[in-house]
């Protein structure tokens, strides 16, 4: 039944173009000469985008170079079918006349130029189904950069910036009125020095706003900071293509695999490692590539497929086509692929589901109600990968599945995370002493916990690197909840112990493990300074060493009450109803 609806479909102008070109070698020569220029266009193409690629502008300008990329080739092919369809309707080719033909409707002449234009169009439509894209993307990359210099103000500037690049863009204006957190005369005082005033621009309050503010000392601040990256670009692409790197290897640009990033990836890799410098040759080869091809498809990915479909829909319906007895006609083998494509199609529904919701994204640590807890490695349109935190394995699962499953996020929102650390002390150790000693251990691990970078692991309500006079790492930034740490909680009686646990809350859901290490070292040395003992998990029978012990003990408690004084017991023993 389709194949004589098909059959019955009227084609139009279709019927035609067959018959015209095997009546005219004159237009078969033409059509032959149009085949060949593009094919030979689509070669010299090749060998330009090659060029290209292997150009500086390539990776400075690679948006530019891109649409040059793109834009050359359907240039030159609707120049070369322009210039035919003129020669052949003027004559001017094959030095005959074919614009009239008497007892046609149409001239063969027309014909041949509506074949040509229709080859026109649809190169049209396959470069802007191509270049739209690209526009979007930049957008999408100038917006990524602006975020980059909201981050570069909040950070007082980046490590790697040239003479202070900040305090020459930007004046700290101090406040007109002493902050509530600083003793008149010492804000004084620390208005008269310019170390003082340095410190008071790095204060933070306990909510952790900084005081003050500031005026622009020129008319484009991130106009004078695009250019300030931009230069370290540069620097850093000449210690590629140099040598002056740590492998000491010239990178070669165009190279395959690559191994030089373009400005928009570099800009990317320095964001993901918190803005610090780009080391050339730091990555293996074929990083940069394998970058890009891990990034996951967006509906912009889509556009050249669906703008092409279109005008391919439209050149068929200008043939004079019936597209409403063909859609008719195919109705059936359509209901039949969707079928088939079921769940595909709800992949893709449920992919721009997530990327709409924002439910979860790329780094982001998340957990199924199937148990797996890992980070979101790359979401795709049929499958998303999540990766083990310890590497040991990837779980790749339909991405429709995510759409109705129970998903904890540990990295969304308020991004504090508990780090808990249990411990048990003798019954002979007084409660309030362990829990001044504990709180101690939460305070020291506050300011010494730190990552390979230097920064802070625990959040906190001021960074501690402000006390000496140095920028915030950021441990105190985006704090929406109140927290007051550490806590100290007296759990249980048990059978040779004492339980207690310690908790404090870590930046993300990873930084937790490394923080009860710390603090588990950290507790070890603070009770063995003041004999806090921790009972071997065995039933103890004592003849008559009790008092001994007891003696023992009480021989720091000085030491320990010192503890309480300076540290105090936390919470406890303060009618705190928290729940936990």
């Amino acid at each position: 039944m389709a194949e004589e609806s098909l059959s019955q479909i009227p084609v139009g102008e279709f019927e035609t173009v067959s018959q015209l070109l095997a009546s005219n070698e004159s237009l078969q020569i033409a059509f032959s000469i149009m085949i060949i220029g593009i094919v030979g266009i689509s070669v010299g193409y090749s060998k330009f985008s090659t060029w290209v690629g292997s150009q500086k502008f390539y990776y400075q300008r690679p948006h530019f170079s891109r649409f040059v990329r793109r834009a050359v080739l359907p240039f030159f092919a609707i120049a070369l079918i322009t210039a035919i369809n003129v020669h052949i309707q003027t004559g001017v080719l094959f030095g005959e006349d074919l614009s009239i033909i008497k007892g046609e409707d149409i001239s063969p002449a027309e014909t041949f130029a509506k074949i040509l234009n229709t080859f026109n169009i649809l190169v049209i439509g396959y470069t802007i189904s191509h270049l739209i894209p690209i526009a979007l993307n930049k957008r999408e990359k100038s917006g990524l950069e602006k975020e980059n210099f909201d981050a570069w103000f909040e950070m007082r500037g980046f490590v790697d910036d040239d003479k202070d690049l900040f305090h020459r863009l930007y004046k700290w204006v101090p406040p007109n009125v002493t902050p509530e957190e600083i003793e008149e005369n010492k804000f004084k005082k620390m208005m008269q020095t310019e170390e003082g005033k340095l410190e008071l621009e790095q204060f933070r309050t306990t909510k952790g706003n900084p005081i003050g503010g500031y005026e622009k000392l020129v008319d484009k601040p991130f106009e004078e900071w695009k250019k300030s990256e931009r230069s370290k670009y540069e620097k850093y692409y000449q210690n590629c293509i140099t040598g002056n790197n740590q492998s000491g290897r010239k990178l070669k640009p165009g190279a395959k695999p690559d191994e030089i990033f373009p400005i928009d990836v570099w800009r990317e890799e320095k964001k993901e490692n918190e803005f610090e410098p780009i080391i050339p040759s730091s990555r293996p080869p074929g990083y940069a590539k394998k970058k890009q091809e891990g990034i996951p498809k967006s509906a912009k990915q889509i556009l050249p497929a669906g703008i092409f479909i279109i005008t391919i829909i439209g050149v068929v319906a200008w043939w004079g086509v019936d597209l409403i007895v063909l859609a008719t006609a195919t109705g059936g083998m359509a209901i039949g692929v969707g079928l088939a494509l079921q769940e595909t199609l709800q992949n893709y529904f449920a992919y721009f589901l997530i990327r709409k919701d924002k439910i979860f994204v790329e780094g982001e640590r998340i957990k199924l109600d199937t148990g797996y807890n890992g980070y979101v490695h790359k979401i795709t349109p049929r499958v998303t990968y999540l990766r083990d935190a310890l590497n040991e394995s990837i779980a790749i699962i339909p991405t429709r599945q995510l759409v109705n499953a129970q998903v904890i996020n540990y990295t969304q929102g308020i991004k504090m995370v508990p780090a808990i650390v249990d411990v048990g002390v003798s019954y002979l150790n007084d409660p309030k002493q362990v829990s001044a000693i504990l709180v101690k251990v939460g305070k020291r691990a506050m300011k010494e916990v730190v990552d390979d970078k230097g920064k802070h692991l625990i959040r906190q309500i001021r960074c501690p690197h402000l006390e000496h006079n140095r920028p915030s790492c950021g441990c105190d930034k985006d704090i929406h909840v109140d927290i007051n740490q550490p806590i100290v909680r007296f759990n249980q009686f048990n059978d040779s112990a004492l339980d207690f646990s310690l908790w404090v809350y870590v930046r993300d859901y990873g930084a937790q493990f490394k923080t009860k290490t710390d603090m588990r070292i950290i507790m070890y040395e603070e009770f063995k300074r003041y004999d806090i003992r921790i009972p071997w998990p065995i039933r103890t029978v004592y003849q008559g060493d009790e008092k001994r012990e007891q003696e023992e003990i009480e021989k720091l408690k000085d030491q320990r009450n010192k503890v309480i004084d300076e540290y105090g017991i936390g919470d406890i023993g303060h009618g705190s109803g928290e729940s936990e």
